[in-house]
């Protein structure tokens, strides 16, 4: 399968580990130019044919800066790949509201800005694809932790509305949903334990995690042309789990 990537222009956000970074890699190895953001660039700077860029995904002007950092390089911007996220495990009535803002701020607000700062450059240039990076808890519930399934969730329905309105221009938009991956962000569940994951890989029909590479492969097809007829979607990355 010819993927297409050569020359492309990529954006990826929360690119210095798990899934980002995987995702940047498989992009890079692709032919892809990419712009990586994450607020470390250590790993990054030593990757061929990318270009790491320090910033906070927190930041209402985060999404934007690396936008603007692809187009002043580059003079165009083909690919989104909307990948930073934050995790945090407590119950209801022990999520602080700050910790609940976090999740929304990086894991929702932070899409829609990505989404918002890449419009206009792929509307004039009628072409684009944006890939949300969601989870199954985008897909289903998870207890303890409802700030982050509220704020996947969102990316999930966000996803849709926008593949609705851009359809038109060209400009497809789908969500990934991995399950368990092996990251930092899973072992931040003390449910995950990284020297016994036995009791999770039993509930898993293919019986065990994925590994980034793994996300990254769908992130890659959805970023090409060979998905030229794909937008509006939700791909489960999840070994099964959703489909119970």
């Amino acid at each position: 399968m010819d993927l297409e990537l050569s020359g492309k222009v990529a954006v990826v956000t929360g690119a210095s580990k798990g899934i980002g970074l995987a995702i940047t890699r498989a992009l890079a190895d692709e032919g892809a130019l990419v712009v990586a953001g994450a607020r470390s660039t250590d790993t990054l700077d030593r990757l061929e044919r990318v270009t790491g860029v320090p910033v906070d995904l927190a930041s209402p002007d985060g999404p934007a800066l690396l936008v603007g950092r692809a187009l002043d390089a580059h003079g165009r911007l083909d690919v989104l790949v909307n990948n930073a996220g934050v995790f945090t495990y407590a119950r209801l009535v022990d999520t602080s509201v700050e910790d609940y803002a976090r999740q929304v701020d990086v894991n929702q607000l932070g899409v829609f800005l990505g989404m918002r700062a890449v419009a206009p450059t792929m509307i004039e240039s009628r072409g684009g694809s944006i890939v949300n990076i969601s989870s199954t808890a985008g897909l289903t519930g998870f207890p303890n932790a409802v700030g982050y399934v509220a704020s996947k969730w969102a990316v999930r329905g966000m996803t849709k509305a926008v593949a609705l309105e851009l359809g038109r221009f060209g400009i497809r938009v789908n969500s990934i949903h991995p399950g368990a991956t092996d990251t930092e962000l899973l072992y931040q569940n003390p449910m995950m334990q990284r020297d016994d994951l036995g009791p999770v890989v039993r509930s898993i029909p293919l019986r065990r995690i994925a590994a980034p590479s793994e996300v990254a492969a769908v992130a890659l097809f959805l970023a090409s042309d060979e998905a030229s007829y794909c937008t509006g979607g939700e791909y489960a990355v999840d070994g099964g789990v959703t489909a119970m």
